[in-house]
C-alpha cells in the first residue's frame, strides 16, 4: 500500500506506530508503516485473517527467464518453509516489463514477524543468483518498484 509522505509523517508521529526499515532500494512510497489496530481506530491494517503481500519488480523481457530461475531457487523454497505462508502468484506484465508477486499469508503477524535479517539474507541469495543468471557484475538486476499489502474483503 503506497502512502503519501504527509500521511506517512502523520502516522509515524502516532505513539503506536513504528516505521519498518525499508529495503535498500526502496522509495518513500514503498516504506511500510506498522500500526497497532487497537490504538488506531478504523486502521486499514488487520491483525487477524489473511493478508496478501504485493511486490512489483522491474523485469526486462530478455531477462525474464533469468529472473524466474533466481526466484525458483531462492524465494520459492524459503517461502514454503515460513509459518503462515499460504501461496503465491508470480505474474509478469510484458507491456511494462514488470513482475508482480502476490504472496498470501495466513495473517499479518506471520508475515511481519519474519526477522528483517532473514529476509535480507534471502534477498542477497536471490540477487546473487540473478547476477549469475544475467551476467550482471553487481547490484540487483531486478529492482523493487513497489511493495505493499492487500486485505481480502
Amino acid at each position: 500500500m503506497a502512502l503519501s509522505l504527509g500521511l506517512l509523517l502523520l502516522l509515524s508521529s502516532h505513539p503506536s506506530a513504528s516505521l519498518a526499515a525499508p529495503p535498500a532500494n526502496s522509495t518513500p512510497a514503498a516504506i511500510a508503516t506498522v500500526l497497532d489496530r487497537d490504538t488506531v481506530p478504523d486502521s486499514p491494517y488487520r491483525t487477524e485473517g489473511p493478508v496478501v503481500e504485493i511486490l512489483r519488480l522491474k523485469v526486462p523481457a530478455p531477462l525474464r527467464q533469468a529472473w524466474l530461475r533466481a526466484e525458483r531457487a531462492s524465494w520459492e523454497p524459503w517461502l514454503r518453509q515460513q509459518p503462515g505462508f499460504l501461496d503465491r502468484q508470480v505474474l509478469w506484465d510484458p507491456a511494462n516489463e514488470e513482475a508482480t508477486l502476490l504472496i498470501r499469508w495466513a495473517d499479518r503477524a506471520s508475515w511481519q514477524g519474519i526477522p528483517a535479517e532473514e529476509v535480507q539474507r534471502i534477498q542477497q541469495a536471490f540477487e546473487s543468483l540473478a547476477r549469475e543468471h544475467t551476467g550482471t557484475a553487481r547490484g540487483n538486476p531486478f529492482p523493487l518498484v513497489f511493495e505493499g499489502e492487500l486485505v481480502p474483503q
